[in-house]
């Protein structure tokens, strides 16, 4: 059962999206001044745990978004792909399908401060933290909820917190801290916070989070945040933060103790009909499919916002175009460079990447058709989350535009791989020999024939977790752009601030060197 579903959660994004911009206790002096009909206003909503969960479902919402298609805002078009998979070495934006498009640039590591992509994603992490920090604030007010219920709502929302916060030193670098709603609508930018404050906030945030959430979910809270997820947070944060100690122990509690394994199959992973799987630790979910499942309106900002539900654009600027049956964009198409880092056997390639030889199964009347990699300049065709098992109508919007499969964002095999880099770093080599083994044997391919090495780490989880969100934060956090790509920046090491966000916040941003 999807969490999202359609009509509640869009009626609640709705609710919180007029309270984030009229709530904040604006009066005027006259007879007007009077509740609007149409309108839901702080001091009714936040009263009951059916508002609470609207609030916080609000918050999930934004990172949705990241991938989102929006006709009205800043003409985005599934940027986070663009900001962490197309500028990555395994992933080519198609030059005769982009010729407008901002992902060539990002291709051709040309990226500068006005950008799309920096400018969509900053806006939607600061909206998902403006909406936990409601949250946070409005669960200790007034209210109807029980005491049990008030520390779970309130850390629900700061794991949400953390997890965007998180995301923005991951992209930004020093991006601002945003602790609590600032009311003072004139006065509302943010300077830049330092990584230690950054990582304090966040692990103090998920360590509430692993304090009071539950360990799982069922029913219609699947796919929210468990006290399980932030501990697998609470590792991977300290991977970042080089705290080799603090990440392993982490982690070996998260492995010995928590709820997830392998899938026995990498296919099942991706597979529509097996979301929320045995092996997923945090994935975005998705709704659908539904009468008017249009791309643009996935943006829950957009004006049509309360007829839309909420799902992904991957089938339309990723499968096969160029006369391709289904007749999709085509923008993004593998690499041969990752096609040749795949080992022969690694059952991995075929279950993430179309070539010679493969069945494509398309959107065309959902048939089996033969591959012809005339279809892709590369010719080579995304295959992770599409196949057989995906493309069937019930994941597809009837315009066929949109399928609503989830984003598995955070799996047990990368946290076994970060455990595993943590054990090299920590002198552990063996013991980090073990975690990989198991990646590469689900894989279809023997031990390593040696003693595990960073080298070793860093080319299994290029290869496991191809076409998701890592590549290129790993590229960055590793100090290997220079031996990836041949015109490697070092500025590169963070993407630029917004222009506009430096604009506004007139010189309290500073904006990152180079940019």
């Amino acid at each position: 059962m999807k969490i999202f579903e359609y009509r509640q959660m869009k009626k609640a994004i709705i609710r919180i999206l007029t309270l984030a911009l009229f709530g904040f206790g604006l009066n005027s002096c006259n007879n007007l001044d009077q509740t609007p009909l149409d309108k839901v206003v702080g001091e009714t909503f936040y009263k009951t745990k059916t508002d609470f969960d609207g609030a916080v479902l609000a918050g999930y919402s934004s990172i949705q978004d990241f991938w989102g298609t929006s006709t009205e805002t800043l003409s985005e078009r599934g940027e986070f792909w663009v900001m962490s998979t197309v500028i990555t070495d395994d992933v080519e934006a198609d030059a005769s399908r982009n010729p407008e498009n901002s992902s060539l640039n990002f291709d051709r590591l040309l990226v500068t401060s006005t950008d799309v992509a920096v400018a969509a994603i900053y806006s939607q992490i600061y909206e998902g933290i403006l909406r936990a920090n409601i949250v946070i604030e409005e669960v200790q007010n007034e209210n109807e909820l029980t005491d049990a219920e008030k520390k779970v709502f309130d850390a629900e929302a700061k794991f949400l917190r953390a997890f965007f916060h998180f995301q923005a030193m991951k992209i930004y670098g020093t991006p601002p801290l945003a602790i609590g709603v600032n009311k003072e609508i004139f006065n509302q930018a943010l300077p830049n916070a330092t990584k230690d404050e950054l990582f304090a906030s966040i692990l103090s945030d998920f360590q509430a989070a692993a304090d009071n959430l539950p360990a799982s979910r069922t029913g219609g809270e699947l796919g929210r945040a468990t006290s399980w997820a932030a501990k697998a947070f609470i590792g991977k944060v300290n991977v970042w933060k080089k705290d080799w100690a603090s990440a392993i122990s982490s982690f070996e509690d998260v492995i010995n103790n928590g709820p997830y394994a392998l899938e026995a199959n990498y296919g099942d992973v991706f597979a529509y009909d097996n979301e929320n799987n045995i092996e997923s630790i945090f994935e975005i979910q998705y709704g659908g499919p539904y009468s008017d499942d249009n791309l643009w309106v996935f943006d829950d900002t957009h004006s049509e916002a309360f007829k839309a539900s909420q799902g992904t654009g991957r089938t339309w600027y990723w499968d096969a175009a160029n006369g391709a049956p289904g007749g999709k964009l085509g923008w993004w198409v593998p690499s041969q460079d990752l096609v040749d880092a795949y080992e022969a056997g690694d059952i991995r390639l075929t279950e993430s990447i179309y070539q010679d030889g493969d069945t494509y199964y398309t959107t065309d009347g959902f048939a089996g058709v033969p591959y012809d990699p005339a279809w892709s300049s590369t010719g080579y065709t995304i295959k992770k989350y599409r196949g057989a098992r995906n493309v069937v109508s019930e994941n597809h919007a009837p315009n066929l535009q949109a399928d609503f499969n989830n984003e598995r964002w955070f799996r047990f095999a990368e946290l076994k791989l970060l455990y595993a880099e943590a054990l090299l770093e920590s002198g552990r080599a063996a013991d980090a020999t073990v975690q990989i083994n198991d990646i590469r044997n689900r894989a279809g391919l023997a031990d390593l024939s040696a003693t595990a090495t960073i080298a070793d780490l860093q080319q299994e989880k290029r290869v496991e977790l191809a076409f998701e969100p890592h590549r290129w934060f790993d590229i960055v956090r590793w100090d290997i752009g220079s031996t990836v790509f041949t015109n490697w920046d070092s500025k590169l090491e963070v993407f630029p601030f917004p222009q506009a966000e430096i604009d506004r916040s007139g010189g309290i941003l500073k904006q990152n060197t180079g940019y």
